[in-house]
């Protein structure tokens, strides 16, 4: 594996996740196992939000038809809505001038 086997697997309770087929592979290399409560789907509102609009701008509209063109296409749309879609819940900012104003400034050596 290039990565290793993680410690701990968090998902839903959605069937997929919590078959025995899924489970037990998890289990067999000594995953621990973490499923959020039911209603839990608040947590990951803004993410959902996040892939529709890459779905809905991107992905469906361009139809890709090899994974290093999604891998680039992907790159090209995530440098776009990080550093010049503006975005309503940030007061119409982009959320790289909101991170880049968040960070504490260095002071100038005199």
């Amino acid at each position: 594996m290039k990565y290793g086997v993680p410690e701990i697997f968090n998902s839903d309770q959605g069937r997929q996740f919590t078959s025995e087929a899924f489970t037990g592979i998890l289990n067999v290399h000594g995953i621990r196992i973490s499923m959020d409560g039911r209603g839990r789907w608040m947590d990951n509102i803004m993410i959902e939000r996040l892939w529709k609009n890459v779905k809905y701008e991107d992905v469906y509209l361009k139809a890709y038809d090899c994974i290093p063109a999604v891998r680039e296409g992907l790159k090209t749309y995530f440098e776009f809505y990080n550093s010049r879609r503006r975005h309503q819940s940030l007061d119409r900012r982009t959320p790289d001038s909101v991170y880049w104003s968040t960070l504490p400034q260095k002071e100038a050596a005199i």
